[in-house]
């Protein structure tokens, strides 16, 4: 049995689409720093994001102050939360 493998260099390729997810997950400390048109700026940017097929929001509403002091690890241990409702964990539905 053979399989033939077609290499034409013609062939459109397509870009895989994002369209993913419209979560923003932040430390929750840094959620409640944060003033409510500052969480609803970076809503916005997500989900126009993801309606647009990317899978990055702006940069211009890249958040910073999320540092924990340190290293990479205490920083990835912290509670992050969905900026759009904190009282839900960053993955769940």
């Amino acid at each position: 049995m053979s399989f033939v493998q077609s290499n034409n260099p013609f062939k459109k390729r397509t870009k895989a689409k994002g369209g993913g997810t419209t979560k923003v997950c932040l430390p929750k400390a840094k959620i409640a720093s944060m003033s409510q048109s500052e969480r609803q700026a970076v809503i916005r940017a997500k989900r126009s994001a993801g309606k647009a097929g990317k899978y990055k929001r702006s940069s211009k509403s890249n958040v910073t102050g999320t540092s924990s002091g340190g290293s990479l690890k205490t920083w990835v241990k912290q509670d992050w939360r969905q900026v759009g409702n904190p009282s839900k964990k960053c993955g769940e539905k």
